[in-house]
């Protein structure tokens, strides 16, 4: 366990980052590494596999409501020097995530087909986007054990074996990427299928390897299968955070939703353009993520000291961090969207595409790492439901002039990225005015502790 409570709040978030970096790194390495291969199947291959990895923010806002919820109680707890309080909320929540997984299983293989009829432009799409997520849904279903584990660490402050694992994790599905999909090796493709089947593999070795450190080392946290019935009380606690913070998740899968209807009617370059466009935007804004992240265990460990005055340092320090590194980001990808795209597909319909979309969107990113930067805080503070607020003003200002704008005459694509311009600048100013607001509110222990 590493004391959050004590030392240098920036040097805490520095050093954390850099490990929580490398992790973020390698987990969209998975997702490119197999869109590289899929890039080869064709434009529905890769459209299909892009719409249907849309349905994992629909996951992730599941895995989220177990894992936000976990950090901060267990961040808390350490905080607060209760051992016994963060071994209980560890072992709540993978009983929790048991539950999750089988759940996800069972509605994703049921309802994976009539999903990408939805948002696909063809049937070609349709049936890729299918195929894909039928065999990556065991990854998602995975997912909630993973992340239940990495997100009680980092609540401790350990982030180093979390970067160990997903090290482990993409190492083999970079190895199993090539000989599934197009079947190097074994002369036997799979296709998309092979996507779906080396992730949820490599997943599954993952959460493996990730459980037998939790029964070896000599941890702060220790697994207890009795501590695993549900208990009330500890499932209030990690629900009554996670829950907001898993709306915000379905938010976004709501948000991605729109944009492939609204711009199926362009055809499968366009969806491929911006799959392979949203992808790449997500691996720039890596190092603002990483930052951002390094909030929560550090405002939710000294939130449980009461110490007011650690709390706003810790805000302040990964707010400007994260601004900065985002106008970076800016710059590089104004300057060099095309050669981003390049590495993952030759076809210059979807270049064309996915450049327009970075050069638009990526003027989001300073917005966009001060949305990162205030939902960490709130994690750690304990209090979801200002972030949740925000990204759903952004959704209703977002999604029902982007379907209107579809539907009208001389729509094009370029209508929506100006729209989510505003939106998304739009939003950053009302959770940085929420977090204000919360702080002086939450942190009145200060002057009555």
């Amino acid at each position: 366990m590493k004391d959050l409570t004590q030392g240098s709040v920036l040097s805490h978030a520095l050093t954390m980052a850099v490990p929580i970096f490398a992790g973020l790194v390698l987990v969209l390495l998975c997702g490119l590494i197999d869109l590289y291969f899929v890039a080869g199947l064709g434009e529905a291959a890769i459209a299909g596999v892009g719409a249907a990895g849309n349905a994992g923010f629909l996951i992730s806002a599941l895995t989220q409501i177990v894992s936000v919820g976990t950090l901060a109680a267990v961040a808390q707890a350490v905080g607060r020097k209760d051992r016994a309080d963060a071994n209980l909320i560890f072992n709540q929540s993978l009983g929790l995530s048991a539950g999750c997984g089988v759940c996800t299983l069972a509605v994703g293989f049921a309802v994976a087909r009539p999903y990408m009829r939805s948002v696909a432009a063809d049937a070609a799409t349709v049936e890729a986007g299918a195929t894909y997520l039928v065999w990556f849904m065991p990854a998602l279903a995975l997912q909630f054990a993973m992340l239940a584990m990495s997100s009680a660490l980092r609540g401790i402050g350990i982030v180093k074996p979390t970067m160990y694992v997903q090290a482990l994790t993409v190492m083999i599905n970079i190895i199993l990427a090539p000989v599934l999909i197009a079947g190097w090796g074994t002369g036997y493709a799979l296709g998309v299928k092979g996507a779906g089947l080396a992730s949820s593999l490599a997943v599954a070795i993952g959460v493996a390897t990730l459980w037998a450190y939790f029964r070896k080392a000599e941890n702060y946290l220790t697994l207890n299968r009795r501590q695993w019935r549900p208990q009330t009380e500890a499932w209030k606690r990690i629900l009554s955070v996670g829950l907001p913070a898993g709306g915000e998740f379905a938010i976004m899968f709501a948000y991605m939703a729109a944009i492939y209807y609204a711009i199926g009617e362009f055809g499968p370059a366009a969806q491929a353009g911006f799959s392979i466009g949203s992808r790449v935007l997500g691996l720039i804004q890596v190092p603002a993520m990483a930052i951002a992240f390094t909030a929560a265990p550090i405002i939710g460990q000294n939130f449980g000291a009461r110490n007011s005055e650690r709390v706003k340092a810790a805000v302040g320090h990964v707010l400007m961090a994260a601004t900065g590194v985002m106008v970076i980001a800016t710059v590089v990808t104004q300057w060099q969207s095309e050669l981003l795209l390049k590495g993952f597909t030759q076809d210059q319909a979807t270049i064309s595409e996915g450049a327009l979309f970075l050069k638009m969107v990526s003027l989001n990113l300073v917005a966009q790492g001060l949305i990162f930067a205030c939902s960490s805080a709130f994690q750690g503070l304990g209090n979801t439901r200002p972030q949740l607020i925000s990204s759903t003003v952004r959704l209703i200002t977002y999604v029902i002039p982007t379907l209107w704008l579809s539907a009208q005459s001389g729509f094009r694509v370029e209508q929506i990225w100006y729209l989510s311009i505003a939106t998304t600048t739009m939003q950053a100013l009302l959770s940085l005015w929420l977090l204000g607001r919360e702080l002086r509110r939450r942190l009145v222990f200060a002057q009555v502790g």
